[in-house]
C-alpha cells in the first residue's frame, strides 16, 4: 500500500529482478582491415613536398585574372577547383605547393585547399605519366567488356591500376563512369575520349601512343595551350579521339535506321549542310 502513495519505493527492487544485459558480441574475419590512406594524407616525397616552389607561368596568371573575375570579391575563393586544375596542368599534378600557391592568390587557409584537393579524385596528388588512361568499369562499359580494355591495358603496358609504367609514359586508373555511356566500352587519355573499343583496338590505341611518343619531336605536333606539351591529338599516327569501330559519334552501330539522307548532313560537324535548318 505504501507503493501507492510513493511509487519511487519499488524501483530498487525492480531494478534488482531484471535480467542482466547481455555482452556485446564481437565478430572477427580473416580479412584485415582494408583502408587507405592515400586520399586524406599528405607524405612527403623527393616530388612532392613544400620546399619544392612552383609560380604559375605569366600567361596562366592572366587566366586566373579572368577567372576570378568570375565570382564577386568577397568570394574569389569559389575559384579554387578551376585554380586547382590550371596548377594541375601546368604543373603535371597537383601537388602540395599548387595547392599551398592556389591559397596563397585566394587569400584562403591552406587546409580549405587540401580539403577540396583531397575530396575530388579528378585532382591527381602524386606525379602521373605523360598519357594517363582511365578506363571506365560502370556498368554500360562493363555489360561490354570493359574486363577485356582492362586486361588489354595490364598486357600491354605491364601495369595494374593505379600504377605507372617504368619510362613515365603511361599512368593507368581504373575509374567510374565518363559520360560516354552509348559507345561502351571507353578510356579518357588525357582529355581525349577513345570509344568503341575492343582487346585489339586498345592494344593497337597503346602501341601507336607508344610509338608516336618516342618517335615524334618535342616541337611536332599540337601543343597544349598551357602545359606547353604535345598533346596526343598533334602526334602522328595516333587515332583520332572518338570511335574507334567506324562510326563518327553514337549513331546506332548497326546502322542508321533514320536521317538516311546522308548526303544532306555533316557527320563528322554534327550539322546538316542541305540548308533545311536555315532560318528564313
Amino acid at each position: 500500500m505504501a507503493s501507492m502513495f510513493n511509487p519511487l519505493r519499488l524501483r530498487p527492487a525492480l531494478r534488482s529482478v531484471r535480467a542482466p544485459s547481455r555482452a556485446p558480441v564481437r565478430f572477427f574475419v580473416a580479412n584485415g582491415r582494408r583502408s587507405s590512406a592515400a586520399i586524406q594524407v599528405h607524405r612527403d616525397t623527393p616530388e612532392n613536398n613544400p620546399s619544392i616552389p612552383f609560380k604559375f607561368t605569366p600567361q596562366n596568371e592572366k587566366l586566373i585574372q579572368e577567372i576570378i573575375a568570375r565570382y564577386p570579391s568577397q568570394y574569389k575563393k569559389a575559384a579554387v577547383m578551376p585554380l586547382l586544375d590550371l596548377g594541375q596542368r601546368q604543373h603535371g599534378f597537383a601537388s602540395i605547393s599548387v595547392m599551398n600557391e592556389v591559397a596563397r592568390i585566394l587569400e584562403m587557409p591552406p587546409m580549405r585547399v587540401y580539403e577540396v584537393a583531397t575530396f575530388y579524385t579528378m585532382y591527381n596528388r602524386n606525379p602521373i605519366g605523360r598519357f594517363h588512361i582511365q578506363c571506365c568499369t560502370t556498368t554500360p562499359c562493363m555489360l561490354r567488356d570493359s574486363d577485356g580494355i582492362m586486361r588489354a591495358i595490364e598486357d600491354t603496358l605491364g601495369v595494374h591500376h593505379g600504377e605507372t609504367t617504368a619510362d613515365g609514359l603511361f599512368t593507368f586508373t581504373e575509374v567510374e563512369c565518363l559520360g560516354a555511356c552509348a559507345n561502351a566500352p571507353m578510356v579518357q587519355i588525357n582529355d581525349d575520349y577513345y570509344e568503341d573499343l575492343t582487346y585489339e583496338t586498345t592494344v593497337e590505341l597503346l602501341k601507336a601512343l607508344r610509338s608516336a611518343a618516342e618517335s615524334t619531336a618535342p616541337t611536332e605536333g599540337r601543343k597544349d595551350h598551357v602545359t606547353g606539351n604535345i598533346t596526343s591529338e598533334g602526334l602522328k599516327g595516333v587515332p583520332q579521339p572518338g570511335p574507334l569501330s567506324g562510326r563518327h559519334s553514337c549513331e546506332p552501330a548497326a546502322g542508321l535506321t533514320s536521317l538516311k539522307n546522308v548526303g544532306a548532313i555533316d557527320w563528322k560537324a554534327g550539322l546538316r549542310t542541305d540548308g533545311a535548318l536555315d532560318q528564313k
